[in-house]
């Protein structure tokens, strides 16, 4: 059972009770497997990305060895050149590696390793531990960059074959700037200075920012309108106007975000990372106000549905995810002032990477 002092803090009036926080928390690790691999949930499969998210979640909950574990999983199924696949099955026998769901490699799902391995490293102090994932991270970033576009842009992924597929998404692309700001605050900790990155992170943060042109156009769903926010690339007034513009085509008032318009559906992962978004913005009211909206989506046990389709009145897809509740834990965490959570969240202290100017 979880740390009875760190789910006190995990409560948050309207959202969660010390007890319901014990009770998320003990369902994630009901199914993270004994050699750390957390799937959505048993039986479906393993990303990378979401699994970091729940990792980061039980960190903020106390529960730093099984945090551990599943960073001890991403490393030891590492692939050679620094990526994983972007899906392996989970079955009754354990998480096929060998097998993978998606062959794929996406460059935001390898990143993200290096905002989770942050994030322990600053709610454990465990330098041993920064020591063995230094290696991981190092050559996660290094893949990820192998497929940046000469205009700051990183390309989506790599498929089966290899292939590089140039085309960038920016939703991924702000997860990334985030996992480079994390990655280059390990290297300035480890005094290891990485140049290279820092043009990197600079170059992207452009791109965010001035080049809309350079991504495919996903407009349509809510990440693309809060993740730059949420990544950390778009900050101050710009950030504020962002959010302003389409609040009243993604928000549903008491019910959630909406993931994509114009369906009528809202997800819990968006509307957590909406409510973190809100909160480095320095609007904690409103963000507190999305997250009071989901309590439909808690379901017994402490998991949460994936999402509600409101014009049905009908829980969709019917399943329960870690990630969800794992981003509603990490949101709750922010707004209770978590020191780990809010530095990768807020940013403040995190290298901002080296501006390439005004005509880049």
């Amino acid at each position: 059972m979880s740390s009875p002092g760190r789910t006190e803090r995990l409560a948050l009036s309207g959202v969660l009770t010390a007890e319901q926080a014990a009770e998320t928390v003990a369902a994630i690790l009901a199914v993270q497997r004994e050699d750390g691999a957390i799937p959505w949930y048993r039986g479906h499969h393993l990303d990378p990305w979401d699994h970091t998210e729940a990792a980061m979640a039980l960190d903020a909950a106390g529960e730093h060895q099984a945090a551990a574990r599943a960073y001890e999983w991403l490393a030891r199924h590492q692939n050679g050149d620094g990526s994983w696949y972007a899906a392996y099955p989970d079955t009754p026998e354990g998480v096929l590696t060998d097998r993978p769901q998606d062959a794929g490699k996406e460059s935001n799902f390898c990143a993200y390793v290096a905002v989770g391995v942050w994030h322990h490293y600053l709610s454990t102090g465990d330098d041993a531990f920064l020591e063995r994932m230094w290696p991981v991270v190092y050559a996660a970033v290094e893949f990820v960059l192998g497929l940046q576009q000469p205009g700051g842009a990183i390309g989506w992924k790599r498929e089966p074959d290899d292939t590089a597929v140039p085309q960038a998404l920016l939703t991924g692309c702000s997860s990334i700037y985030q996992a480079l700001r994390c990655a280059l605050a390990m290297a300035g900790h480890r005094e290891e200075p990485q140049p290279d990155w820092e043009l990197s992170a600079g170059a992207l943060r452009h791109a965010i920012l001035r080049h809309p042109e350079r991504f495919l156009d996903k407009d349509r769903y809510s990440m693309d309108w809060y993740y730059p926010v949420l990544g950390g690339a778009v900050t101050g007034t710009e950030a504020k106007q962002r959010i302003e513009d389409r609040w009243e085509e993604f928000v549903v008032p008491g019910l959630g975000v909406r993931c994509v318009l114009p369906n009528p559906w809202v997800t819990g992962g968006e509307s957590c990372e909406l409510a973190l978004a809100l909160w480095a913005m320095g609007e904690s009211d409103r963000a507190l106000e999305i997250l009071q909206s989901l309590g439909h989506l808690r379901a017994e046990g402490g998991l949460y549905w994936t999402g509600y389709v409101f014009d049905d009145r009908a829980v969709w897809p019917v399943e329960q995810t870690t990630w969800t509740a794992g981003s509603l834990l990490l949101a709750v965490a922010a707004l209770g002032g978590d020191e780990a959570t809010t530095a990768v969240f807020g940013g403040l202290q995190l290298p901002a990477g080296l501006d390439p100017g005004c005509c880049a």
